[in-house]
Protein backbone atom coordinates (compact mmCIF):
# COMPACT_ATOMS: atom_id res chain seq x y z
CA UNK A 1 0.00 0.00 0.00
CA UNK A 2 1.56 3.36 -1.00
CA UNK A 3 2.03 6.02 1.66
CA UNK A 4 -0.33 8.97 1.83
CA UNK A 5 0.59 12.60 2.45
CA UNK A 6 -0.68 12.39 6.01
CA UNK A 7 1.43 9.26 6.56
CA UNK A 8 4.55 11.17 5.51
CA UNK A 9 3.79 14.22 7.64
CA UNK A 10 2.95 12.23 10.76
CA UNK A 11 5.84 9.76 10.38
CA UNK A 12 8.77 9.84 12.81
CA UNK A 13 11.62 12.20 12.04
CA UNK A 14 13.39 9.30 10.36
CA UNK A 15 10.73 9.45 7.62
CA UNK A 16 13.22 11.03 5.18
CA UNK A 17 16.15 8.93 6.27
CA UNK A 18 15.91 6.46 3.39
CA UNK A 19 17.25 9.06 0.97
CA UNK A 20 20.65 8.96 2.68
CA UNK A 21 21.14 5.24 3.32
CA UNK A 22 23.08 4.20 0.19
CA UNK A 23 25.06 6.93 -1.57
CA UNK A 24 27.11 6.99 -4.78
CA UNK A 25 29.45 9.88 -5.64
CA UNK A 26 31.09 10.53 -9.01
CA UNK A 27 34.78 11.45 -8.73
CA UNK A 28 36.94 13.13 -11.40
CA UNK A 29 39.75 14.87 -9.51
CA UNK A 30 38.08 18.30 -9.48
CA UNK A 31 37.45 20.41 -6.41
CA UNK A 32 33.75 20.27 -7.25
CA UNK A 33 33.74 16.48 -7.06
CA UNK A 34 35.54 16.62 -3.71
CA UNK A 35 32.87 19.02 -2.43
CA UNK A 36 30.15 16.65 -3.62
CA UNK A 37 31.86 13.81 -1.77
CA UNK A 38 32.19 15.91 1.40
CA UNK A 39 28.54 16.98 1.39
CA UNK A 40 27.33 13.47 0.62
CA UNK A 41 29.47 12.05 3.43
CA UNK A 42 28.04 14.59 5.88
CA UNK A 43 24.44 13.88 4.84
CA UNK A 44 24.86 10.11 4.74
CA UNK A 45 23.44 8.02 7.57
CA UNK A 46 25.92 6.82 10.17
CA UNK A 47 24.97 3.21 9.46
CA UNK A 48 24.55 3.74 5.71
CA UNK A 49 26.75 2.77 2.78
CA UNK A 50 28.76 5.09 0.56
CA UNK A 51 30.71 4.48 -2.65
CA UNK A 52 33.08 6.85 -4.44
CA UNK A 53 33.40 5.96 -8.14
CA UNK A 54 36.03 7.29 -10.53
CA UNK A 55 35.26 6.60 -14.19
CA UNK A 56 37.99 6.78 -16.81
CA UNK A 57 38.04 6.17 -20.53
CA UNK A 58 40.23 6.75 -23.55
CA UNK A 59 39.76 9.82 -25.70
CA UNK A 60 39.15 9.12 -29.38
CA UNK A 61 42.31 8.88 -31.51
CA UNK A 62 43.58 12.02 -33.23
CA UNK A 63 43.72 11.79 -37.02
CA UNK A 64 46.57 13.55 -38.84
CA UNK A 65 45.47 14.55 -42.34
CA UNK A 66 49.05 15.23 -43.49
CA UNK A 67 50.18 11.67 -42.89
CA UNK A 68 46.82 9.92 -43.19
CA UNK A 69 47.62 8.33 -39.87
CA UNK A 70 46.48 8.61 -36.30
CA UNK A 71 47.88 8.67 -32.80
CA UNK A 72 46.40 6.27 -30.29
CA UNK A 73 46.27 6.85 -26.55
CA UNK A 74 48.08 5.03 -23.81
CA UNK A 75 45.47 4.02 -21.19
CA UNK A 76 47.94 4.05 -18.32
CA UNK A 77 48.07 7.85 -17.71
CA UNK A 78 44.28 8.19 -17.72
CA UNK A 79 43.85 5.26 -15.38
CA UNK A 80 46.57 6.62 -13.08
CA UNK A 81 44.87 10.03 -13.05
CA UNK A 82 41.58 8.43 -12.03
CA UNK A 83 43.34 6.41 -9.33
CA UNK A 84 44.87 9.58 -7.86
CA UNK A 85 41.52 11.34 -7.93
CA UNK A 86 39.87 8.45 -6.13
CA UNK A 87 42.61 8.29 -3.51
CA UNK A 88 42.35 12.05 -2.88
CA UNK A 89 38.58 11.81 -2.50
CA UNK A 90 38.78 8.91 -0.06
CA UNK A 91 41.20 10.95 2.03
CA UNK A 92 39.02 14.05 1.88
CA UNK A 93 35.94 12.30 3.28
CA UNK A 94 37.79 10.25 5.89
CA UNK A 95 36.78 12.65 8.74
CA UNK A 96 33.10 12.10 7.90
CA UNK A 97 32.69 8.56 6.56
CA UNK A 98 34.42 5.36 5.50
CA UNK A 99 33.30 4.79 1.92
CA UNK A 100 34.53 2.18 -0.50
CA UNK A 101 36.23 3.25 -3.72
CA UNK A 102 35.62 1.92 -7.20
CA UNK A 103 37.66 2.54 -10.34
CA UNK A 104 35.89 1.65 -13.58
CA UNK A 105 36.35 2.28 -17.28
CA UNK A 106 33.60 3.54 -19.56
CA UNK A 107 31.27 6.45 -20.16
CA UNK A 108 30.65 8.28 -16.85
CA UNK A 109 26.86 8.64 -16.98
CA UNK A 110 26.34 5.09 -18.18
CA UNK A 111 28.63 3.52 -15.60
CA UNK A 112 27.10 5.55 -12.77
CA UNK A 113 23.60 4.58 -13.86
CA UNK A 114 24.65 0.93 -13.96
CA UNK A 115 26.10 1.23 -10.47
CA UNK A 116 22.91 2.86 -9.15
CA UNK A 117 20.81 -0.02 -10.50
CA UNK A 118 23.20 -2.72 -9.33
CA UNK A 119 23.64 -1.44 -5.77
CA UNK A 120 20.11 -0.01 -5.52
CA UNK A 121 21.46 3.34 -4.40
CA UNK A 122 19.17 5.93 -2.85
CA UNK A 123 21.26 9.03 -3.66
CA UNK A 124 23.83 9.97 -6.31
CA UNK A 125 25.99 13.07 -5.78
CA UNK A 126 27.62 15.25 -8.45
CA UNK A 127 29.82 18.30 -8.31
CA UNK A 128 29.05 21.42 -10.34
CA UNK A 129 30.67 24.75 -11.13
CA UNK A 130 28.43 27.77 -10.68
CA UNK A 131 24.94 28.24 -12.10
CA UNK A 132 23.38 29.34 -15.33
CA UNK A 133 21.86 26.32 -17.01
CA UNK A 134 24.94 24.13 -17.37
CA UNK A 135 26.26 21.46 -15.04
CA UNK A 136 30.01 20.88 -15.08
CA UNK A 137 32.44 18.85 -13.01
CA UNK A 138 32.76 15.10 -13.23
CA UNK A 139 30.41 14.68 -16.12
CA UNK A 140 31.43 17.53 -18.34
CA UNK A 141 28.01 19.08 -18.73
CA UNK A 142 25.81 16.87 -20.89
CA UNK A 143 26.26 13.67 -18.88
CA UNK A 144 25.61 15.52 -15.63
CA UNK A 145 22.36 16.76 -17.09
CA UNK A 146 21.57 13.18 -18.12
CA UNK A 147 21.97 11.96 -14.55
CA UNK A 148 19.85 14.79 -13.16
CA UNK A 149 17.13 13.87 -15.66
CA UNK A 150 17.41 10.08 -15.72
CA UNK A 151 18.61 8.88 -12.32
CA UNK A 152 16.01 6.61 -10.68
CA UNK A 153 17.11 7.75 -7.21
CA UNK A 154 17.57 11.09 -5.49
CA UNK A 155 20.27 13.42 -6.83
CA UNK A 156 22.52 15.86 -4.94
CA UNK A 157 23.96 18.62 -7.12
CA UNK A 158 26.66 20.03 -4.85
CA UNK A 159 27.91 23.60 -4.94
CA UNK A 160 30.46 25.13 -2.60
CA UNK A 161 29.25 25.53 0.96
CA UNK A 162 30.91 26.59 4.22
CA UNK A 163 31.43 24.20 7.09
CA UNK A 164 29.32 23.23 8.99
CA UNK A 165 26.89 22.02 6.35
CA UNK A 166 23.93 22.36 6.23
CA UNK A 167 23.01 25.34 8.38
CA UNK A 168 19.83 26.36 6.52
CA UNK A 169 17.53 24.35 4.25
CA UNK A 170 14.86 25.62 1.86
CA UNK A 171 12.22 23.15 0.64
CA UNK A 172 9.69 23.69 -2.13
CA UNK A 173 6.09 22.67 -1.37
CA UNK A 174 3.21 22.52 -3.87
CA UNK A 175 0.93 19.95 -2.25
CA UNK A 176 2.07 17.02 -4.40
CA UNK A 177 3.20 13.70 -2.90
CA UNK A 178 6.64 14.45 -4.35
CA UNK A 179 6.89 17.69 -2.40
CA UNK A 180 5.73 15.84 0.71
CA UNK A 181 8.64 13.44 0.25
CA UNK A 182 10.99 16.42 -0.15
CA UNK A 183 9.61 17.93 3.06
CA UNK A 184 10.12 14.64 4.92
CA UNK A 185 13.77 14.53 3.84
CA UNK A 186 14.24 18.20 4.71
CA UNK A 187 12.66 17.83 8.13
CA UNK A 188 14.88 14.84 8.87
CA UNK A 189 18.02 16.80 7.95
CA UNK A 190 16.85 19.90 9.84
CA UNK A 191 16.39 17.97 13.07
CA UNK A 192 19.56 15.96 12.61
CA UNK A 193 21.81 18.98 12.00
CA UNK A 194 19.81 21.58 13.94
CA UNK A 195 19.49 23.51 10.67
CA UNK A 196 16.92 26.20 9.93
CA UNK A 197 14.09 24.81 7.78
CA UNK A 198 12.31 27.22 5.41
CA UNK A 199 9.30 25.83 3.50
CA UNK A 200 8.41 27.77 0.35
CA UNK A 201 4.88 27.35 -1.00
CA UNK A 202 3.79 28.46 -4.45
CA UNK A 203 5.72 30.00 -7.28
CA UNK A 204 3.18 29.55 -10.04
CA UNK A 205 1.31 26.49 -11.20
CA UNK A 206 -1.53 24.84 -9.36
CA UNK A 207 -1.22 24.62 -5.60
CA UNK A 208 -3.48 22.25 -3.70
CA UNK A 209 -4.13 24.19 -0.50
CA UNK A 210 -5.72 21.23 1.25
CA UNK A 211 -2.72 19.00 0.65
CA UNK A 212 -0.26 21.76 1.51
CA UNK A 213 -2.08 22.12 4.84
CA UNK A 214 -1.67 18.38 5.43
CA UNK A 215 2.07 18.69 4.87
CA UNK A 216 2.77 21.96 6.71
CA UNK A 217 -0.23 22.59 8.92
CA UNK A 218 -2.84 25.29 8.56
CA UNK A 219 -0.58 28.35 8.63
CA UNK A 220 1.59 29.10 5.61
CA UNK A 221 2.05 31.78 2.96
CA UNK A 222 2.02 31.34 -0.80
CA UNK A 223 4.55 33.15 -2.99
CA UNK A 224 3.66 34.22 -6.53
CA UNK A 225 6.03 34.10 -9.47
CA UNK A 226 7.99 31.64 -11.57
CA UNK A 227 8.70 28.62 -9.32
CA UNK A 228 12.38 28.43 -10.21
CA UNK A 229 12.90 32.16 -9.56
CA UNK A 230 10.95 31.97 -6.29
CA UNK A 231 12.94 28.99 -5.01
CA UNK A 232 16.29 30.41 -6.14
CA UNK A 233 15.56 33.73 -4.41
CA UNK A 234 14.46 31.97 -1.21
CA UNK A 235 17.67 29.91 -1.26
CA UNK A 236 19.99 32.88 -1.83
CA UNK A 237 21.42 32.57 1.70
CA UNK A 238 20.73 28.85 2.21
CA UNK A 239 23.12 25.91 2.08
CA UNK A 240 20.68 23.41 0.59
CA UNK A 241 17.56 23.62 -1.55
CA UNK A 242 15.33 20.53 -1.58
CA UNK A 243 12.68 19.80 -4.19
CA UNK A 244 10.62 16.78 -5.15
CA UNK A 245 10.65 15.15 -8.55
CA UNK A 246 7.65 13.87 -10.45
CA UNK A 247 9.76 11.17 -12.08
CA UNK A 248 9.70 12.65 -15.57
CA UNK A 249 12.43 11.42 -17.90
CA UNK A 250 13.86 12.27 -21.28
CA UNK A 251 12.15 15.06 -23.20
CA UNK A 252 9.32 15.20 -20.65
CA UNK A 253 11.82 16.28 -17.99
CA UNK A 254 13.10 19.28 -19.94
CA UNK A 255 11.70 22.40 -18.32
CA UNK A 256 10.51 20.68 -15.14
CA UNK A 257 10.98 22.67 -11.97
CA UNK A 258 13.33 20.21 -10.25
CA UNK A 259 15.71 20.00 -13.21
CA UNK A 260 15.69 23.77 -13.81
CA UNK A 261 16.37 24.39 -10.13
CA UNK A 262 19.30 21.94 -10.24
CA UNK A 263 20.88 24.11 -12.94
CA UNK A 264 20.03 27.57 -11.64
CA UNK A 265 20.02 27.50 -7.83
CA UNK A 266 22.76 29.43 -5.99
CA UNK A 267 23.35 26.61 -3.50
CA UNK A 268 23.46 22.82 -3.43
CA UNK A 269 20.25 21.15 -4.60
CA UNK A 270 18.75 17.87 -3.46
CA UNK A 271 16.19 16.39 -5.85
CA UNK A 272 14.22 13.79 -3.90
CA UNK A 273 13.09 10.74 -5.88
CA UNK A 274 11.90 7.47 -4.46
CA UNK A 275 13.60 4.67 -6.43
CA UNK A 276 11.46 1.69 -7.42
CA UNK A 277 13.44 -0.74 -5.24
CA UNK A 278 12.76 1.40 -2.15
CA UNK A 279 9.02 1.38 -2.84
CA UNK A 280 9.07 -2.42 -3.14
CA UNK A 281 10.85 -2.76 0.22
CA UNK A 282 8.39 -0.43 1.95
CA UNK A 283 5.35 -2.19 0.50
CA UNK A 284 6.71 -5.57 1.59
CA UNK A 285 7.00 -4.34 5.18
CA UNK A 286 3.43 -3.03 5.38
Amino acid sequence: MPRTLSDINSAPLTGGRGVFSRILVGIDGSEEALEAARQAAVLGDVDGDMTLMAVWDLAPPVVFAETAGYAGFDPDPRRAEAERALSDALGAVAPYASPIGKLVRGLPARRLMEEIDRDQDTLVALGTRGTGGRLLGMLGGSAATELVHESPCSVLVARGSPDPFPRSIVVGIDGSPESAAAFAASRYLSKRFDAELIPVVGGGGEIDDRLVAIILGEHYEETAGDPVDVLAEAAADADLLVVGSRGLHGLKAIGSVSERVAHDAPCSVLIVREPPWQRVREELTL
